[in-house]
């Protein structure tokens, strides 16, 4: 399998890798904060917001509820309150912003696409609106266009979530089979979130894909040290210790494997013995 399938393959079955990729608004909102023209997430206002509308006030109330719907994985129901929401306001930029969310996590792309660039036209600057309309064109191989966007949410001076978005960029270079741009962008993310177990992992798979196993060794070592260790990570960590003739770290990190995740799919691969698949 090629860099690009092995890491579209990853993608798909890390946990944390959603939540990681789509910045901001989801969360922000779930708070009970006002998202500014910025991106960024200003201090809770539960008796509303210096300024609001009413039509405002009711929109970004029923906005909470979709992002605490949509937090809990009930698209369906987030959808409907976004939907109140916009009719409460239809101006609302972050109301058609977390509908592409929604409609991201019901696996519709091109009513994603429609719902961020609306919200995009409306806040042409945010980077959380450009990060997540780049991570969609990501995932529709529209990786040119990926790129130019993740670029121009690197490119806001007060952009906090620089890391989060050289990791989707990263990974949308593996993609695109790019492994060279793949491993410098996923460095950079390193060196500014080196505990973020999703950088991490996508280091050691790209490095360990390449054959670059004592490299890849450092990074997966970390992760499976850490607590967000997961079955995938450990299974990495196996067939890398194993490729080194570790096989003392080889067999400890089998026995969590199996204690740990003993359903999973990769804890089936190990008791088959299939390292290469």
């Amino acid at each position: 399998m090629n860099i690009s399938n092995r890491t579209s393959a990853a993608v798909q079955r890390w946990p944390l890798l959603a939540a990681a990729c789509l910045l901001g608004l989801a969360a922000t909102l779930a708070g009970c904060a006002h998202t500014g023209g910025n991106g960024a997430a200003g201090a809770s206002e539960p008796a509303g917001i210096q300024g609001e509308t009413d039509a405002r006030r009711r929109a970004r109330i029923r906005l909470e509820l979709a992002a605490s719907y949509l937090q809990r994985g009930q698209a369906q129901v987030a959808l409907e309150e976004v939907h109140q929401a916009l009719a409460a306001d239809p101006s609302y930029a972050d109301a058609y912003h977390l509908r592409g969310l929604v409609f991201m996590a019901m696996g519709d792309l091109a009513q994603a696409e429609d719902s961020l660039k609306r919200a995009q036209g409306m806040k042409p600057s945010d980077p959380d609106i450009l990060h997540n309309l780049g991570w969609l064109q990501c995932q529709r191989q529209q990786y040119a266009q990926a790129d130019q966007l993740f670029d121009r949410a690197l490119a806001v001076p007060t952009y906090a979530a620089r890391s989060k978005t050289l990791m989707s960029q990263g990974l949308c270079y593996q993609r695109a089979g790019r492994s060279e741009q793949a491993e410098q962008t996923l460095l950079r993310a390193y060196e500014i979130d080196a505990g973020n177990p999703v950088v991490g992992y996508h280091l050691a798979s790209l490095l360990f894909a390449r054959g670059e196993a004592a490299r890849a060794q450092f990074y997966i070592r970390r992760v499976n040290n850490g607590e967000f260790a997961n079955a995938e990570s450990l299974w990495l960590g196996v067939k890398i210790e194993r490729q080194l003739r570790d096989l003392a770290a080889m067999r400890q990190l089998s026995e969590q494997l199996r204690k740990r995740f003993p359903d999973a799919k990769e804890t089936r691969a190990l008791d088959r013995g299939a390292f290469d698949e």
